[in-house]
């Protein structure tokens, strides 16, 4: 599971079967720290209701096709739920 947030939405021209309706975002990785790690990525919403500047947590690789109603969809990243808060303890 990996923490992101959403930046904005992303409309396909053309959209490959079993993703018909299934919004596309764009999320930008963050670490432990919620601080942004790497390159935006597109992400299918599975929660069907993140919206920009939501804390999110999403799968990459085959795991995240899986999160979707039709599983054999060419797919890298899914949004899996939407955060509400995170707390950690930084053991050391």
């Amino acid at each position: 599971m990996l923490l992101g947030k959403v930046l904005g939405t992303l409309t396909p021209a053309v959209t490959s079967p079993g993703l018909e309706g299934v919004p596309l975002l764009l999320v930008q990785p963050l670490n432990k720290d919620l601080k942004a790690e790497g390159r935006v990525v597109v992400a299918c919403d599975a929660t069907y209701m993140a919206a920009p500047q939501e804390l999110i947590y999403y799968e990459g690789g085959r795991e995240a096709a899986l999160a979707l109603e039709k599983w054999y969809v060419p797919v890298d990243h899914t949004i899996i739920g939407i955060v509400d808060d995170v707390n950690y303890l930084d053991v050391e």
